[in-house]
């Protein structure tokens, strides 16, 4: 019995390190970054790849969007849940940055990977979600295809010709998404 309770939690530990792995770089010790140093930053890792956006995906309001349609531009596409206490943080920082960028070429994607269209209306009226809300639910080929996806959140960056610069797992700041965001507009 000892045992079991023991690894609950150890396992309860573990996952809640997976679902926040990141921390503010202050509590780290680092020192913080200007948005000017993006400039310096490599937009694109060495081993970035190609997104596959060959798909079309419902949104929150049952329209098909397809995926493609978003080539030439900047693309943060986020997967996230209504359940995900990170995801909730990071979704106003993505709200500000679509508003700041969008006329510059930046396109908000949130691909929620588990929850059914009925539950993403109310969520993006309550944050007022000013991108779309795709459902994901029952779309492993998208998951697997720009993936993998082991937790959420996953933040992509997705460069004007369609590849896969960043990836980003866990909570991210508002600062270090718009540094990224800066470097490939």
């Amino acid at each position: 019995m000892k045992w079991r309770w023991m690894t609950a939690a150890v396992a309860s530990l573990a996952l809640a390190f997976l679902t926040f792995p990141v921390f503010p770089a202050e509590m780290l010790g680092a020192t913080s970054w200007s948005a000017a140093d993006a400039v310096d930053e490599a937009a694109c890792d060495p081993d970035a790849r190609p997104a596959n956006l060959d798909f079309t995906l419902q949104d929150m309001n049952g329209d098909d969007v397809d995926l493609a349609s978003y080539r030439g531009k900047v693309i943060l596409f986020n997967f996230w849940a209504t359940w995900c206490g990170p995801c909730k943080v990071e979704i106003p920082s993505f709200v500000e940055l679509q508003n700041e960028y969008g006329d510059q070429g930046l396109a908000v994607l949130g691909l929620s990977v588990d929850d059914p269209i009925e539950k993403l209306k109310p969520f993006a009226d309550e944050y007022g979600v000013n991108y779309p809300l795709l459902v994901g639910l029952g779309r492993d080929d998208v998951k697997e295809a720009l993936g993998p996806i082991w937790g959420i959140p996953i933040t992509l960056y997705i460069d004007r010709s369609g590849t896969v610069c960043k990836q980003h797992m866990g909570l991210a700041t508002k600062d270090q998404v718009e540094r990224e965001i800066r470097a490939m507009l």
